[in-house]
């Protein structure tokens, strides 16, 4: 019986191609429509998760500010100056911290390579864990080693922007470069980052933190970062905000005496606005496919009214209700998905035609892989097939309904 059901829907669908090819097109327009914008939210989550990954996640910077609280016989806006001091405290006060590390970052420092100059260029001493901490990755030679930090070594690791302007194509390993006119041995180079603007990563000059007390005063740090252990990090960052409270005499909360980066909560606050973009994206998709799923509620009504007589002489010769309940959902069924196959052929078409959208490429060069690109996952498919069943079973069962429900006497009055 189901074989002479599933071969009268198909002699149906085929007596009126033209009805069925149109209805079809116009679910295949709403899945493609729902595919491309869950690629596009996807893709909108893999870039930012890789803007993020390149600063670093389980990541918290520390860095001075002014008191905004009186404390004491303290007026609101004293200074507080962080010191070397500091990485001790927080390396011993603090639970789950795994390396911290001072930094003293330095603008418009002289560095130079033969006739190239250049004052724009990022540089900062540091203990050699800030590169755990911070994600660096060397491209080629080496990174700062504990050694370096020991022996006062002039030593510098730079970023791969560095060294394009320090060394255009030339080999910088092992090269020397003059920083404030104090010469320094080039020993590695970073992988490129995807980072734009004029003070990124990529732009960056690392040099041991003792060597940096040959060309400044480091008595005062710019900041501390640190990496840690567990999932609390917000726990985490008040704990070094009373810590340093502690010892610089500061309200633990004054949040502005010291300005605590916590780079896990900003990656969840985009986590939360990702997750919002394509639950947005793929509830504007779903009202494309549903006015899809409408034309073809429509054309299954027609079909129905058009009908009657055979639904009239199908109960007649003995088909029950949910015979032809069967037969007019098989209808819809093979229209939905028919145009759903063709409608993810169509989206697949439009991702590799399209690319990639600008996000990081337009704050600068080689910062494509920070764009948008629409790949369609699994996950997208998925969602989109759970979309495509619902609409397509919600349009069908209407008009298979009343179908079912048509009196075979008045059915076969039917001119």
């Amino acid at each position: 019986m189901t074989h002479d059901l599933l071969k009268e829907a198909y002699g149906a669908l085929r007596y009126n191609r033209r009805r069925t090819t149109l209805t079809m097109l116009g679910m295949a327009w709403g899945i493609a429509t729902v595919v491309i914008l869950l690629a596009f939210g996807s893709g909108f989550g893999r870039a930012i998760n890789l803007i993020f990954s390149s600063w670093g996640t389980d990541v918290i910077g520390a860095f001075p500010g002014r008191t905004s609280l009186q404390v004491g016989g303290s007026k609101a806006g004293s200074e507080i100056r962080l010191k070397l001091a500091d990485v001790d405290y927080v390396r011993n006060e603090v639970p789950m911290i795994k390396g911290v590390t001072p930094i003293f970052d330095k603008q418009g420092a002289t560095i130079q390579h033969d006739t190239r100059t250049f004052t724009n260029l990022f540089l900062t001493g540091v203990y050699p864990v800030y590169q755990r901490i911070r994600g660096f990755d060397v491209a080629s030679g080496r990174g700062l080693e504990e050694q370096d930090q020991a022996e006062h070594a002039r030593v510098a690791v730079i970023g791969d922007e560095a060294k394009r302007r320090l060394f255009s194509g030339e080999q910088a390993l092992g090269q020397s470069i003059r920083i404030n006119g104090v010469t320094f041995q080039v020993v590695g180079v970073y992988q490129h980052k995807v980072q734009g603007g004029e003070q990124n990563d990529n732009t960056i000059v690392v040099i041991p933190f003792s060597a940096m007390s040959d060309l400044y005063d480091t008595q005062y740090i710019t900041g501390l970062f640190m990496d840690y252990e567990g999932q609390d990090h917000q726990q985490l960052a008040r704990v070094v905000r009373s810590v340093l409270a502690g010892h610089h005499n500061f309200r633990p909360d004054d949040r502005r005496a010291v300005f605590i980066a916590d780079f896990k909560q900003d990656f969840d606050d985009f986590t939360v606005v990702t997750t919002a973009l394509k639950v947005l994206l793929a509830f504007i998709g779903a009202l494309t496919l549903g006015i899809g799923g409408i034309g073809l509620m429509n054309i299954m009504l027609v079909s129905v009214q058009q009908r009657t007589r055979e639904i009239g002489v199908e109960k007649a010769l003995g088909a029950q209700k949910s015979h032809i309940l069967f037969q007019f959902l098989a209808e819809a069924l093979a229209i939905t998905f028919a145009g759903g196959a063709a409608g993810i052929g169509i989206a697949y078409l439009i991702s590799w035609s399209v690319g990639a959208l600008p996000l990081m490429s337009a704050f600068g060069d080689n910062l494509q892989a920070g764009d948008i690109h629409l790949q369609i996952d699994v996950g997208s498919l998925a969602v989109a097939t759970i979309i495509l069943s619902v609409v397509g079973i919600l349009s069908g069962m209407v008009p298979a309904i009343r179908a079912a429900q048509l009196d075979p006497i008045e059915s076969l009055r039917c001119e």
